[in-house]
């Protein structure tokens, strides 16, 4: 049995518990922790944890009863607290975004591989079968080389989403909409076409006059070979519809899940190859089922990875540097937007993006967030809608 440590108590950490609790005897939750102790006992209350209670996550460094860390505060702590765990020898899962840095994600990563233990940042669209499934088709080779990609991370957030107190500013969000709405589809992204040659972008704060931060980015990335993809990363779109487009040069496959093939007439116009389509769909009809989904889709992946042992090879299907690409690819958006060019990649360790500081001393600040409140009520949304 593995024990667990949340370290942020929050809203995105109730699906880390469920995810832990859906494992049944293979975990068990022993520390809740959060810079307000009421979080965590309303937590360890509502789910009946027999656990201990904390203020400080350095209180359980070396605390014998944690083998694997659930990192889920806001991101600009995500990294101190992630290396911390790391060099004490515990496991760690982060929440998304890894870092607000690339200097942060390759700290992390230096840790991870100094301690010899598990970092896995959250992707957790990946284990929902739509998802897996697109990347399974595209793995597959059947619609050709990838020519274009569109990524729509559409959300809606009113004006009071930012009078949170960490929320609408570079120093404690890490960016806006780019990074902590986006992020899901921009790992989507990389993980199915890895990283383009260049980026070119525009951001905007449409809607949102009490934030820093973007609220509306809109991208294109060239690839090696000439595909395009385009990224509109928004929480300013009504009904928070999202999808991942991928246009081969035999056939259009999505996210949630649709199929268009076309075969070309003598002048050139499209005949319908039904022929693709009914291949495709059955292939995708036989793919395997997944077991779990979500959040606890890949706690059960890092979990199993531990239990299989990482001497013997076992990985977790999202990796340290999965994360980074994401990072990589955001920042990049940033900086495009920011100078108004087109950015080269890969980003280099001299490039003022590559630190928290050097972005802080970029990047616009829209407006100036004027409200901060500890906490909010309510239900919060987590997309992941592909069906």
């Amino acid at each position: 049995m593995l024990r667990v440590a949340i370290i942020g108590n929050g809203n995105i950490s109730y699906a880390h518990v469920r995810g832990y609790l859906d494992l049944g005897d293979r975990c068990k939750i022993t520390h809740l922790v959060d810079i307000v102790p009421s979080k965590s006992e309303a937590q360890k209350q509502m789910f009946d944890l027999d656990c201990q209670v904390h203020d400080d996550h350095r209180a359980i460094l070396d605390a014998d009863d944690v083998d694997l860390v659930s990192v889920c505060t806001p991101p600009y702590v995500h990294a101190e607290i992630a290396i911390n765990f790391l060099k004490a020898g515990k496991h760690v899962i982060c929440e998304k975004p890894m870092a607000p840095s690339l200097a942060e994600c390759d700290a992390m990563i230096a840790a991870a591989s100094e301690s010899g233990k598990i970092l896995s940042p959250v992707a957790q669209n990946r284990f929902l079968e739509p998802i897996m499934n697109l990347k399974r088709t595209l793995d597959s080779g059947l619609i050709g080389k990838l020519v274009h990609a569109q990524i729509d991370s559409h959300w809606w957030r009113g004006h009071p989403y930012y009078d949170l107190w960490w929320r609408g500013t570079w120093q404690t969000e890490g960016g806006g909409c780019t990074l902590n709405h986006a992020v899901h589809h921009i790992d989507m992204l990389g993980w199915m076409m890895g990283r383009p040659d260049a980026v070119s972008a525009m951001l905007a704060n449409t809607n949102h006059d009490n934030s820093e931060v973007e609220d509306l980015s809109v991208a294109v990335m060239r690839y090696p070979g000439g595909a395009l993809a385009q990224v509109t990363s928004s929480v300013v779109h009504h009904g928070e519809h999202q999808q991942v487009i991928f246009q081969g040069e035999h056939a259009r496959v999505s996210a949630p899940w649709s199929i268009d093939a076309s075969v070309t007439a003598p002048n050139g116009f499209p005949i319908p190859n039904e022929e693709l389509k009914n291949k495709l769909q059955t292939q995708y009809d036989g793919f395997e089922k997944l077991k779990f989904f979500g959040h606890t889709g890949q706690i059960e992946n890092v979990v199993s990875a531990i239990e299989n042992g990482i001497e013997n090879g076992s990985r977790p299907l999202v990796t340290p540097a999965d994360g980074r690409l994401t990072i990589e690819l955001i920042t990049a958006i940033y900086k495009a937007g920011t100078e108004h060019r087109e950015i080269r990649l890969p980003l280099t360790a001299d490039d003022p993006f590559y630190t928290v500081d050097g972005i802080m001393k970029s990047v616009p600040h829209f407006y100036e967030k004027t409200a901060s409140v500890q906490a909010q009520e309510g239900e919060i949304t987590i997309g992941g809608k592909y069906w």
